[in-house]
């Protein structure tokens, strides 16, 4: 695998090497109006290969029936975490780490309507995470489109945010705690009235990430997002300093069926990468879990509510988040909620922006004293945007243990540099 990633490396080199010139140059004739818009298509057109930044490498065929686009990603982090001791003696943490390491694939074939995507996660491999995307999609027109294979679902505004698109460093605990993550399914969904409203329609297996169903069950997503003052990307902080105030609002809908197993104290779930049904999200934790107490199947129900602003180097958003377990044949029943809030603003315009985030997650509102917090501070530079930055964030993350033992307040520090390419 290494050498075949290293041959085509130097495949791209060779063949890349004079047309990424040529390509630098029209941008920059097009920046300064020394040729137009409509100039600018025709010779990019004309132009078997060319580069866009954060986009990668893109081969046409001359008649633009098919193209292909070749593009990676990297982060490196460091993360020091400094434990409490106040429920005992713990080990703190220094660690270096790949976080991110993703080679993607896009374009079109046959008909620029029909486009595709393939991306994988090195920094993954050897698990059933290593394939994140890989989908077909086909618009009949801007209001109408369908979607099939394997994407992120259409829940929650920040998981729909590019990882590579975050104002710090990673994704909110509240966010990670309450999302689907990827599955394999099917989706209709479009933006009408110029983008004033955008919506989703999934039918998907229902356990996750490259992995298989083995009964009957399935779930089910929807998503509607309003942008009631022109369309807003699904990216943090507001680099291009918008000259007019955006506004997004949106709402989603998640529903599913996993089957849960009593064996003697414990009970687990059928095998599945959802990560709201992981050890860490609110419905897979052992002290949820094991409130079911026969093999039955439980019925999830998640709901969230978002909402973005942008306006002149400002930006600002959040997310309600509320999930509800439900046995099928006792009636057990869990519920959950988090939510996040979080603001930044570019002291040095397009560069330099200082950011503060507050996450608030309840696992199960029938028992207390199990809150977890975090309050975070970031300051992230950006030298080509998101496509090249060094983040930096400190948080204070706040646990609480239960009766007869004392909270826990850890303190995390991070560091990490990212470059799209």
């Amino acid at each position: 695998m290494k050498r075949k990633i290293l041959l085509a490396g130097l495949l791209a080199a060779i063949l890349f090497g004079q047309n990424a010139l040529a390509k630098s140059l029209e941008d920059v004739l097009k920046e300064k109006e020394v040729i137009t818009e409509e100039e600018y298509k025709e010779v990019t057109k004309s132009s078997p290969v060319s580069y866009q930044l954060g986009k990668g490498f893109t081969f046409k065929t001359p008649d633009n029936k098919f193209s292909l686009s070749l593009g990676s990603r990297i982060q490196v982090r460091y993360t020091y975490l400094d434990k409490d001791d106040a429920n005992g003696p713990v080990e703190d943490v220094s660690e270096w780490r790949i976080r991110r390491m993703k080679l993607f694939l896009t374009g079109h074939a046959y008909t620029p309507n029909l486009t595709y995507k393939l991306q994988v996660n090195f920094a993954e491999g050897g698990s059933s995470k290593l394939l994140e995307d890989a989908n077909l999609n086909y618009k009949f027109v801007n209001e109408a489109q369908i979607f099939g294979g394997q994407d992120k679902v259409p829940f929650a505004r920040q998981e729909l945010t590019s990882s590579g698109a975050q104002q710090f460093v990673d994704r909110s605990n509240a966010t990670d705690t309450f999302k689907p993550g990827r599955d394999t399914g099917v989706m209709f969904h479009g933006k009408a009235f110029d983008s004033f409203v955008a919506y989703n329609l999934g039918w998907y297996g229902g356990v996750g990430q490259s992995t298989l169903r083995t009964s009957t069950d399935n779930a089910y997503a929807a998503r509607i997002c309003i942008n009631p003052l022109g369309d807003m990307p699904y990216s943090e902080s507001d680099l291009d300093r918008s000259e007019k105030p955006l506004v997004s609002i949106g709402g989603n809908y998640y529903r599913d069926t996993l089957k849960a197993t009593r064996t003697g104290t414990t009970t687990t779930l059928e095998t599945n990468n959802l990560n709201f049904a992981s050890s860490t999200g609110w419905l897979g934790r052992s002290s949820n879990l094991n409130r079911f107490t026969t093999t039955e199947k439980i019925n999830i129900d998640n709901l969230g509510f978002d909402a973005a602003f942008k306006w002149l180097g400002f930006s600002a958003q959040g997310e309600y988040f509320f999930g509800q377990g439900t046995g099928v044949n006792t009636d057990t029943q869990i519920q959950a909620q988090g939510f996040y809030a979080q603001a930044g603003y570019l002291i040095i315009p397009k560069h330099l922006e200082i950011a503060a985030r507050y996450s608030y997650v309840d696992p199960n509102q029938d028992v207390p004293q199990d809150l977890q917090t975090e309050i975070q501070g970031a300051l992230s530079y950006y030298f080509y945007k998101h496509n090249l930055k060094i983040q930096g964030d400190v948080s204070r993350i706040t646990k609480e243990n239960g009766a007869g033992r004392p909270n826990t307040d850890d303190m995390q520090y991070r560091l990490q540099a990212q470059i799209i390419f």
